[in-house]
C-alpha cells in the first residue's frame, strides 16, 4: 500500500493507466479471435480458388497419312511425345514409347524389328507385314515388361491429318487394341 501511495504523490496513478493487466489480457483475447478468424477466412479462399496445374495438350496433329511408309515405324514424335506412328498396309496406330515395366522409353531397333528398353532388356515385338492388322506390333516377349505396349487413340482431323490423343490409352491385354479408335484404317 505504502508504495501505491508514493506513486500517487509523484503524480502516477496506476487507475490512470490505459494497459490494465486486465485489459491487456482481453485484448490479447480478442487478437487471437481475430487471427484466427483471418487464418480461416485466408485457408477457405484457398480452397475455393485452388492452384490450377495447366497440362500439354494431350491430342496432336501428327501430318498427313501420305508422309509415312507402309510397314514402317515413324520415329519423329518419340523424344517429344514418346510414341511412334506404326504405319501398315492397312492402317495406322500409334504406339506408347512408355515401357511397362518401369517407364524408361524404348528404342526402335529397325534391323531387329523390335522394340528394346535399354534400361532392363524388355523387348516387344515390331512390325509383321504378313498381319495386316498388326495384332502383335508391340507384344512384350522378352525381359520383366509385364504387359505389351499401349496404344493411343488414333483418328483424321477435318484437315485431313492424322490426329493422337494420348489421353485415351487401349490395353492389349484388356482387349482394346480390337476398339475402332485404337486402330486407324486407311488404305490411301
Amino acid at each position: 500500500m505504502a508504495n501505491l501511495e508514493l506513486l500517487r504523490q509523484e503524480g502516477c496513478d496506476p487507475s490512470q493507466h490505459i494497459w490494465s493487466r486486465r485489459n491487456f489480457i482481453g485484448l490479447m483475447g480478442w487478437g487471437a479471435v481475430l487471427g484466427s478468424l483471418g487464418v480461416g477466412t485466408l485457408a477457405f479462399g484457398r480452397y475455393m480458388y485452388p492452384r490450377v496445374l495447366f497440362e500439354p495438350r494431350m491430342a496432336f496433329k501428327v501430318g498427313k497419312p501420305e508422309a509415312y511408309r507402309i510397314n514402317d515405324v515413324s520415329e519423329e514424335w518419340i523424344e517429344k511425345y514418346r510414341f511412334w506412328i506404326v504405319r501398315t498396309t492397312e492402317g495406322f496406330f500409334a504406339l506408347s514409347g512408355i515401357c511397362t515395366h518401369l517407364g524408361c522409353t524404348p528404342r526402335w531397333l529397325a534391323s531387329e524389328n523390335k522394340f528394346k528398353c535399354p534400361c532392363h532388356g524388355s523387348g516387344y515385338r515390331g512390325i509383321d507385314p504378313s498381319d495386316p492388322y498388326p495384332g502383335i506390333t508391340g507384344i512384350n516377349f522378352e525381359g520383366p515388361a509385364p504387359r505389351p505396349l499401349e496404344r493411343y487413340k488414333i483418328g483424321l482431323a477435318e484437315d485431313g491429318q492424322l490426329i493422337v490423343d494420348k489421353s485415351v490409352a487401349f490395353r492389349q491385354e484388356k482387349g482394346e487394341w480390337t476398339k475402332p479408335d485404337a486402330f486407324l484404317k486407311y488404305t490411301g
